[in-house]
Order: structure tokens, then sequence, then C-alpha cells
């Protein structure tokens, strides 16, 4: 056949290629098939200008229109100018150029009106090869066909052709604006879009669509082409996969919480709390219980999983027996059971055994807090309310679980031990007030820090002066250790003896201080110190940095009275301490405070100060004696939220 400018003057997509395929001429329906200009198609490869999975069919149209003079036809899918791709019957043919006698190809698009079925053979097989549902939605028309694919998915669909209402209605109703949207899409092609569709066989499946704009032959009608693949399987695997990652994280977290948890522990009793409120839930159990030795005996605990008379079967058990619990903290030897036969199979058919034992169809580990050859500390059992078998790895991080727990029994009893040390040393050095005091009843308290961890160096104190006066004392020295306490000590053992030969309380101040200072301690102590005459309530007083006194009345009322005076003791050469002089009224008190009592965190001096002062006050007014008052006062200092020890002088005159 010759090549003639009549081949391009065709109403339909029309094109003369070089036998490798480069478009020499085209015609402007063509250039439109292609979604370019004219001039930006010549010279190019005719399949470079196609999508990539339409290139192979392309290049084979070409070879085959090219070598042979036998029909050369196929279904290709061009660009198209607008947001539908165009799909159209394709023949080629060779013919030769007339002046140069160049052979070439010619491309051009046949008329499908009336068979628009065959230009969808090709899409059907490409969905039945992925394995794929295939469908053409016409909104206009309100109308889906299914047009084949995969069986599996055809079987989903019995009807051949359904209402776009009644496929709509088939949809779970969370889902249908998605999918009204999918098929309603202006895109070239959508996203895919998963929704819940209810077949007549097989209930809900999890369906995924895909739509594409697809026109039929070149100035035929536009349909939405929609893909559809079965996901309920995946969808079934992915929710599978998620609930166990997320089960992962809530026993990651589980298990970071309780780590820490036992880390923090500060007493037996939280240790307890903490293995009883997590352990069962950190490892996937149903309950728990705890054993610690205690004087050669088993102190045991459990939570709700557990029944009562378990516990108290075990609890005060001889470390000795033999029988599961005992030994195993014996031997530091961690043993599971994966169901009620194996426990019976390792301990002989013993009914009078005390354990918790796994009943038919659950199982049972028991896990010392102290390896082998390690001093018995105890150990936990958890209980499962299924068989299993753990893992090797499992196994070893429960293992792992349990010595932290040791070691964190270990370091409360450490604590427990050196607190204990700590505060017989601050007792100790605590005085004995006066049993007897003419005309004034005197109280103290002393509360070691909230922490429970330091000794401090708060002190008090009170005694005879050889005028008759009596001294009264109160104080604070820097530091929350036994030196502190040592250093504390030294103070009032020196106040002492210098008031015995000098008993104003400014040349005893004056005298301690040069005293510290020429002993180059590397501490410092606040102090206040009254000189009272119980025969007129006379009061000489003065401070060295420490906090004012409170002042009490019987009528409920209170001042605050900040006395005169230097700084810290021990710092400052040379310093002076002024004095101060006032009466104590009959019925009134003093109240001497350090200032973890009145200042912290939660709590300005000012405020702490006036809260003690009203305490007081009313204790007074309601006739409450000195130590009920001493009492108000020191059980109110929680609410000062200070970590610090405390100390309260409360002095009446009757």
């Amino acid at each position: 056949m010759d090549a003639s400018d009549e081949l391009l003057q065709r109403a339909t997509p029309s094109a003369l290629l070089t036998l490798d395929g480069v478009i020499r001429s085209l015609n402007a329906a063509m250039a439109r098939a292609l979604g370019r200009p004219r001039e930006q198609c010549a010279g190019h490869g005719f399949g470079d200008l196609l999508s990539e999975d339409q290139r192979v069919s392309a290049e084979s149209l070409l070879k085959h229109g090219a070598t042979t003079r036998r029909l050369a036809m196929r279904v290709l899918e061009f660009p198209g100018a607008g947001t539908a791709s165009v799909v159209c019957l394709v023949e080629a043919r060779p013919v030769r150029e007339p002046a140069s006698g160049e052979r070439l190809v010619w491309v051009h698009s046949l008329d499908a009106e009336h068979d628009l079925g065959g230009l969808l053979i090709p899409f059907r097989l490409a969905a039945k090869a992925a394995g794929l549902g295939l469908c053409m939605c016409s909104p206009e028309e309100h109308q889906v066909e299914w047009l084949g694919g995969a069986p599996a998915l055809a079987a989903l669909f019995p009807q051949a052709s359904v209402s776009l209402s009644e496929m709509i209605r088939r949809v779970h109703p969370d889902d249908r604006r998605d999918v009204r949207r999918l098929v309603r899409s202006t895109a070239a092609q959508s996203p895919w879009i998963r929704s819940r569709f209810l077949t007549e066989q097989d209930g809900w499946r999890v369906l995924a669509g895909q739509t594409r704009r697809v026109q039929l032959g070149y100035g035929g009608p536009e349909r939405v082409f929609a893909v559809v693949r079965d996901d309920t399987r995946s969808e079934a695997h992915r929710e599978a996969v998620l609930a166990e990652v997320s089960a992962e994280r809530e026993r990651a977290e589980e298990i970071a919480a309780f780590s820490s948890a036992l880390f923090t522990a500060a007493t037996e009793q939280e240790l307890q709390q903490v293995v009883l409120a997590r352990l069962a839930a950190a490892v996937g159990g149903s309950g728990a219980l705890l054993a610690l030795v205690d004087n050669g005996r088993l102190r045991v605990s459990s939570d709700a999983g557990i029944p009562t008379w378990e516990a108290d079967a075990l609890h005060g058990l001889s470390l000795d027996e033999d029988r599961p619990l005992p030994c195993m903290i014996r031997t530091g030897q961690a043993q599971f059971f994966p169901n009620h036969e194996e426990f019976v199979r390792r301990w002989m058919h013993d009914d009078s055994l005390s354990v918790p034992r796994p009943v038919p169809g659950t199982a049972l580990s028991i896990t010392p807090l102290s390896p082998p050859d390690d001093q018995p500390l105890g150990a936990w059992a958890v209980t499962y309310d299924s068989e299993h078998s753990p893992s090797s790895e499992k196994l070893a991080f429960m293992t792992t679980l349990a010595e932290l727990a040791g070691q964190a029994l270990r370091r409360i009893r450490l604590q427990q031990a050196h607190v204990e040390l700590s505060t017989a040393v601050q007792q100790s050095m605590l005085p004995t007030l006066p049993e007897h005091l003419p005309g004034l009843q005197i109280a103290a308290r002393y509360q070691p820090s909230r922490d429970g961890l330091d000794v401090g160096g708060d002190w008090y104190d009170a005694f005879f002066l050889p005028d008759g006066a009596v001294a009264l004392e109160i104080g604070d020295a820097q530091g929350h250790d036994v030196d502190a306490a040592v250093f504390m000590g030294q103070v009032r053992s020196s106040m002492r003896a210098i008031a015995a030969h000098e008993p104003e309380p400014g040349t005893v101040l004056a005298r301690t201080n040069e005293l510290l200072v020429a002993m180059d301690v590397p501490r410092f102590a606040s102090c206040t110190m009254l000189h009272l005459d119980p025969q007129d309530g006379q009061v000489i007083g003065t401070s060295a940095g420490h906090v004012p006194l409170l002042h009490a009345r019987d009528d409920g009322s209170h001042t605050i009275h900040a006395l005169p005076g230097g700084p810290v003791l021990g710092i400052v050469p040379d310093s002076e301490y002024p004095e101060e002089t006032f009466t104590l009224e009959e019925g009134t008190a003093l109240v001497m405070v350090t200032d973890g009592v009145v200042e912290g965190p939660g709590l300005t001096l000012e405020a702490g100060l006036e809260r003690a002062g009203a305490l007081a006050g009313r204790a007074l007014q309601d006739r409450l004696d000195v130590e009920a008052t001493a009492d108000r006062i020191l059980g109110a200092v929680a609410a000062v939220d200070h970590l610090d020890d405390v100390a309260v002088l409360v002095i009446r005159r009757a």
C-alpha cells in the first residue's frame, strides 16, 4: 500500500512511523490521543509516549506491522488529553514513501463502536492474571457491570449487573461515603480504598478498590473502571499483627514500669505492692504470690488472682521444708510447670504440698529472687489461666526480673539497717528533757527526714542554768548524714558547757561561734536560744540565723516573734548576737521550730509560720496540753512537702 497524506486525513488517530518506531508524521487526533501537541510527538518513539505497561504491546504491534502483511491489531491505551485515557483497537500496516521508497509503518485506530466489549478483553485478562476483579461503573446510568477477572472474586458478585444503589447498600454504613467518592472520582486514577462489603455467600468481606477513567474508543463513551482486590485475609492478618504489636508494646511498657517501680520502692511494703500489682500483668499471668524469707520462715502475700487459703497455707512455712517453694528458694532454681500433670509428676503426687498449684488447663511458674549459691531472699509464683510452655528467652527474662526484685530487696534492707543505725545515733544525741520545771510545761518532738534515708542535724535542748532560769535551744546543723549529727552534738554540748559559766544567750552564741570558727569545721548551724525565768516569765532571747519564734495564747491568737541576732554559727568570726527581753504571760506558750516545719516547696516561710501559729493558738484555746499541742503542729508537717528532718519545742507558762 502506498503511503500518502490521505492516510493522515482520517478523523481517528493515525500516524506514520519508521521501522524502529519513531513518529515521522501524525494527525491531530493521534496527537490528542497521545496527550501532547503534534510538534512534541514527531521525532519521538511511539512507544515512549505511551504508559510503561503499554510499551510491550505497542512494540509487538509495530514489529508485526513492519514485517508481515498479515493483519496486525492490538488494543492500546493512549494517555488522552483529559483525565480519561483512550482505549483503541489499533492496526499497523507496512507502507512506502512514494518519493523515496522508504518503508514505513502506518498505525491507526479502527472503529470499534459496534464491539466495545472487544476493547475490554486486555483489561479482563490483566485483572485475572493479577488475581483482581474488574467492573465498570456508569455513574450517569447508575449501574455497575461486573466484567470478570479472578474467579474467586467473580463468585462474590453472582449478578453481572447491579444498580449503583444496590451495590452501595451492601457496603458497610461507615464505608459508604468513601465508596461513593471512589465511584464519582474525576481523577485519572484514584488511590486504593478499602471497604467492608456484604456478600450473599461469605458475609462481610474486606475489599479494596481503585478506579480509573477510560474512554472506550476514540470519541467513544467514557466509563469508570474499577479493579477490586479481596483483602479479607490480609486485613485479618494485619489486624492480628497489629493486635500482637499492640500487646507487645503494652507488655514492654508494663515491664518498663514494673522495673522502674522496683528501683524506686523504698520499703518492703512498697516492693510487695509493686510485685502484686504489676507482676501478673507484666508476664501474662492470671495471679501472683510473693514469698519473702524472714528469720528462716516465709512471709507470704498474694494478689486477687490466687485464693487466700493457698497463701495462708504457705505463710510461716520453714525454709528448710522439703516442699516446692522453700526448695526453689534454697536452690535458686526456677521451675515452670506447663500443666497440672507436669507438676504432679515432679512432686510425686503429694497432696499435702502447700503451693499454688495449677489445676487442669493451667500453668504455674516459681522464680527465686536470688541466684544459686546466694543468700535466699524469697521467690514469686505466677499462675496462668491456660497451659503453655514459655520460650527460653521468656524464662531468662522472668529470672532477670526476679533478680532485679531481689536486688531491690537487698537495697531496701541495707537502707533500713542504715536508717536504724542513723536514727540510733540521732536519738542518742537528743537530750532528755527535765522531768519537772516549776511553773512551766515543756514538750519536744523530733521527726527524721520524710524519705527515711538520712539522719539530720536538727536538735532541741532544755536545761537548768546556775541562776535558776531555764535555757531553751532549738537549732539546725548543716547536712543530712552521721557527720551532721555528730556536728550537731558538738554544738549542743558546747552551748551547754558555755552556758554553765556565762548564761546570757547572746554570750553563749558568740562564744560558740568563736569555738566553731577556730575549729575550722566545714559546716554551720542556725540556732535560737532563750533564757526563761519561771518565776516572773521574763524571757531573754537571741537568734543565729534561725526561723522566728511563735507566741500562742489561750484565746486562740498568735504572733510571730522575730528575735534580734547575728549570722549562723561557725562562719563569720567575732560575730555578736544582740538580745531581746520580753515576758511570757501565764497561760501562753512559745513554740520553737526548725525550718522543715514551716518552709518547703509547697509553702513559703511566712505562710508556714502563720499556719503553725494558728495551730498552736487553737490548741491552747481547746485546752490541749503541751504534748498534744506539739503533736498537732508536727502532724501538719506533711503539708509543707519538705524532705528535711524537723524539730518542735513547746514551752507553756502554767
